[in-house]
């Protein structure tokens, strides 16, 4: 069965759709004899194309708010222990050669 079918998110298939909803109206032997088969083939390629669109459109939006928070990441870093993290690399240093001793 296909999902709902109402408001934009399949706003590109509302052709598709109707013609489905006009083939279902038409007469019982036509819906038997498969008739209806075409439509409803063309509106779940339309459905599936959509979703895919989608599922990308959502991966490019999730990875620039990933690339977003790792720069926030990268800026409070370089807050806390200076650029190219020269005092974690100090820190650590005195740590090992605390830990030799």
């Amino acid at each position: 069965m296909h999902p709902l079918l109402e408001g934009d998110r399949f706003s590109d298939c509302e052709y598709y759709i109707q013609a489905l909803n006009e083939c279902h109206k038409a007469e019982f032997v036509k819906k038997a004899f498969g008739l209806c088969n075409v439509p409803k083939d063309n509106l779940s390629k339309c459905l599936h194309e959509t979703r895919i669109a989608q599922s990308i459109a959502d991966l490019q939006e999730r990875r620039n708010k990933r690339k977003v928070t790792e720069e926030k990441w990268k800026k409070m870093k370089e807050e806390e222990y200076g650029k190219d993290m020269k005092l974690k690399k100090v820190i650590e240093e005195e740590m090992k050669r605390r830990a030799q001793q």
